[in-house]
């Protein structure tokens, strides 16, 4: 890992400019070629932002992306989908399927009538 935030950002703006090269003249969806520049990248990157923090305390916005999290968290979801229950039957909502607030019916509310001030 590069501990110098501009060498660091050097290396991730070289990574860039490696995978732009791949890319523009890959040879299928699963080149190895631009696997190994994405792969670059996402080191780069990881480095970039961690000699942010130990020098400034700051971070990126950016994250990079872990297919293996994102598929663990699908199964989270997953499982979480699959407890049986109807959430609406929960909340006593059975006949609004997008969940989406519509107000109430007339026979939900009091009207005041009486003159206000």
């Amino acid at each position: 890992m590069t501990a110098d935030p501009r060498a660091a950002l050097s290396s991730l703006v070289a990574a860039l400019e490696r995978h732009l090269e791949t890319a523009a003249v890959k040879r299928g969806d699963d080149d190895p070629a631009v696997v190994e520049a994405y792969e670059r990248i996402a080191e780069a990157f990881t480095a970039y932002d961690d000699a942010l923090m130990d020098a400034y305390g700051e971070v990126t916005p950016l994250e990079v992306f872990d297919e293996e999290l994102e598929d663990d968290l699908d199964e989270d979801d997953d499982d979480e989908d699959d407890d049986g229950g109807d959430d609406d039957a929960e909340d006593g909502d059975l006949d609004d399927e997008d969940d989406s607030y519509v107000g109430l019916d007339d026979e939900e509310f009091d009207v005041d009538d009486r003159p206000r001030g």
